[in-house]
């Protein structure tokens, strides 16, 4: 499949890919016999909300390759705006599994960044019980600014060919910038607080819930101090009914 093939949409001065299914951006990404190359961004309203004010990271998001519609107000965004797409959301969690349980199947190298180490460590184990991934690398999410060429030459020395960064915004694309200029070889993955998700650290909302769109409130029933971030996307809100997208 040729990138000519997914539609680009743009929300608020953002591109985005118009993938229908996670399946499609798989078929992308995996095509022929090597893994695509780039940086691969999950996009939800808030991200949108938070480059509007942060011109570092609106630099890091505009250079990124693929940019994906994770949140469900970006899907709702881009149906409103283009009536005629046939965009879908794409879970950033669910894509990662996918992702990984494909690179398993084809023995991808792959390299993981982010989170503590004890729960970098049950994400090692279970990716290689569950589908035999080849990990050739890992790093914790613990390590000062002036570390991040020396894991950048870790990760080019490793050869792998899907590096995955559980270290939130900016910091997990800044890492992968950096690391894709002293090695472009790879398809670099911002994945949020996957890991903890993955090893039942952190519970997700039900399939239901997820279906509905309605995974944020599930977490700010759990988890009342998100209470102010929630507030904040009511300016989205406003830009989504008053079609300023």
């Amino acid at each position: 499949m040729h990138s000519e093939h997914i539609p680009k949409y743009k929300i608020r001065g953002i591109d985005l890919w118009g993938f229908r299914s996670m399946a499609q951006l798989l078929d992308y990404l995996f095509t022929g016999r090597k893994t695509k190359t780039g940086i691969l961004v999950a996009m939800n309203a808030e991200k949108v909300l938070t480059i509007e004010r942060d011109a570092q990271l609106r630099t890091l998001i505009d250079d990124a390759d693929y940019k994906y519609a994770d949140g469900i107000s970006i899907v709702r965004s881009i149906r409103r705006k283009y009536p005629e797409s046939q965009v879908d959301r794409i879970a950033g969690a669910d894509l990662w599994e996918a992702i990984m349980e494909r690179a398993g199947r084809e023995n991808a190298p792959v390299f993981l960044v982010g989170g503590r180490q004890a729960v970098l460590d049950r994400t090692i184990e279970l990716l290689r019980a569950r589908w035999n991934v080849n990990i050739v690398g890992s790093q914790d999410g613990y390590f000062t600014p002036e570390q991040r060429t020396a894991v950048c030459e870790r990760i080019k020395s490793s050869g792998a060919a899907i590096v995955t960064v559980a270290m939130g915004s900016p910091r997990q694309e800044l890492l992968m910038r950096d690391c894709r200029q002293l090695y472009p070889e790879a398809l670099y993955m911002g994945v949020g607080g996957t890991y903890d998700v993955f090893v039942g650290e952190v519970k997700r909302a039900p399939k239901v819930w997820q279906k509905w769109g309605v995974e944020w409130l599930y977490r700010l029933i759990h988890q009342p101090s998100r209470l102010p971030r929630q507030l904040k996307l009511l300016k989205y809100l406003f830009y989504h009914y008053t079609r300023q997208l």
